[in-house]
């Protein structure tokens, strides 16, 4: 089985690049599963049901997001309705709409929420240890996208998961490590896969709008550049169907404009 992880989709340009490049990858690589991190693809900041079709109608299965996820208030009702294959991170709090995991049959698809300079949640240790041993995903290949700012955080849940999952993939800072490795118990695990979004900005945002605020302290609004050069970041997960293992991660990035 193989499966791809797409980084965090910035706003138009990346749900654009999205849409460009992702069909081709599917093509090349005979993906079977895509799960991409589409947090940031309204206008860079949360999702609407109209951002979430664009992607799924570029090939996408899951989507999973993070810290972003309410900020487009008219979404929390779809998110709560189920309707459409987004999940949000589990340690919110269990009375937040939305679901934390979801089970496509073949796979199961698990978000979390780091703590390090994050904010402040349950734990993600303890929830996905208990969504687990309730039998979540039993029988199954089983991804995560862990959402959290720092490596060590990220590092620490991919070896606490060693051997009880597929894989684990870090999101949020939109810049794609080098660090894929299969864990010692045959778990799959990279610290970010990075973002899709242009190349020419400060993670995705314009530069002018991120240098502003580190010059003056002031709160500037934040604009996403929506054209010109675009990377795409992924990684390809290849997993035995017997052991539902990883025997093989690597990263599939590529460029392009728009």
């Amino acid at each position: 089985m193989k499966v791809l992880m797409i980084g965090d989709v910035i706003a138009r340009g990346g749900r654009r690049t999205l849409s460009k490049l992702l069909p081709g990858i599917k093509e090349e690589f005979s993906i079977d599963y895509v799960i991409a991190q589409g947090e940031n693809s309204a206008g860079g900041f949360g999702h609407t049901l109209e951002t979430t079709h664009e992607m799924i109608e570029a090939g996408v299965d899951v989507i999973t997001s993070g810290n972003h996820v309410w900020d487009k208030k008219a979404f929390i009702e779809d998110l709560s309705k189920f309707t459409v294959p987004v999940i949000r991170p589990l340690n919110y709090p269990e009375i937040a709409p939305g679901r934390g995991a979801i089970d496509l049959g073949p796979i199961a698809v698990i978000n979390l929420i780091g703590r390090v300079y994050m904010g402040e949640f349950d734990s993600p240790f303890t929830q996905v240890d208990r969504l687990l041993s309730q039998g979540f995903g039993k029988g199954k290949p089983v991804f995560i996208d862990f959402h959290a700012e720092t490596t060590s955080e990220k590092a620490a849940m991919g070896w606490f998961l060693d051997g009880k999952i597929s894989a684990i993939v870090g999101t949020h800072t939109h810049v794609p490590t080098a660090d894929c490795k299969i864990l010692n118990k045959g778990t799959g695990f990279v610290s970010d896969l990075g973002m899709v979004g242009a190349i020419d900005s400060v993670i995705g945002i314009k530069s002018e709008d991120s240098l502003s605020r580190f010059l003056t302290g002031i709160p500037t609004r934040f604009n996403p550049v929506n054209e010109g050069r675009m990377m795409f970041c992924s990684v390809l997960i290849e997993v035995d169907e017997k052991t539902h293992l990883t025997t093989s991660i690597t990263r599939v990035d590529r460029e392009t404009f728009i």
